[in-house]
């Protein structure tokens, strides 16, 4: 799976989601439609959170995410409403990515720690050395980084709902996705620098462990 990630990604939060507002809007209207869009998501959602094998801070993140935006999918009534309820919905996480950061827990950390555990890594060890100074700032400027995304995210759906009204669905289903790929990127170069740093610390300065290997990457 991990191959076609991106393929899959384009399958079912893009491909799917439009081909069934733009059929089912027709049939259904255009509130159910929304909704019924947004099944693909999720189960493909709920697949790579059973994929894990292991419950942990990533996967209940993961979860509760989706279940917090079915909730207010479901709970809108009307087409329009739930568009002003995903546009309020980013603003929020926006708000919660950057309240881990003031609170010096940044949200990413967490979930580095969970892929690093994955890929077995000991957690304790790893978490020791993330709360280090210089591997913190960079988690913290990733965190600000998905924060932005969000905030830009509904910031650029209020204008689109503005000017078009629910025609904006499909528009917002692109922007989206767009947004996420780009700040992939963000992350990815985050941690190649966090990687830096690790090959610096002592617990990779050993027989067992190539200070050169990527512990988040590999």
């Amino acid at each position: 799976m991990k191959k076609n990630i991106v393929l899959l990604d384009i399958i079912f939060y893009v491909a799917f989601p439009l081909a069934v507002w733009n059929i089912g809007r027709d049939w259904f209207g255009d509130y159910l439609a929304m909704i019924l869009s947004t099944v693909p998501g999720i189960l493909y959602s709920l697949y790579r959170f059973f994929e894990l094998k292991k419950v942990n801070f990533f996967g209940l993140f993961l979860l509760t995410n989706l279940i917090i935006t079915f909730l207010i999918d479901i709970l809108a009534g009307s087409a329009i409403q739930l568009l002003w309820n995903n546009v309020i919905y980013s603003y929020f996480l926006g708000a919660v990515f950057l309240g881990t950061i003031l609170v010096k827990k940044p949200i990413f950390l967490f979930m580095a720690l969970d892929l690093t555990e994955m890929q077995g890594q000991d957690r304790s060890e790893m978490k020791s050395l993330f709360f280090g100074k210089k591997i913190l700032t960079i988690f913290n400027w990733v965190t600000a980084g998905f924060a932005l995304k969000f905030i830009i995210l509904a910031g650029i759906k209020t204008w689109l709902i503005q000017q078009y009204g629910v025609e904006a669905f499909d528009k917002g289903i692109l922007l989206r996705q767009a947004l996420n790929w780009g700040f992939t990127i963000v992350s990815l170069s985050g941690f190649y620098f966090i990687n830096k740093e690790l090959g610096k610390a002592s617990p990779f300065e050993n027989d067992d462990h190539d200070r050169g290997e990527n512990p988040l990457l590999k």
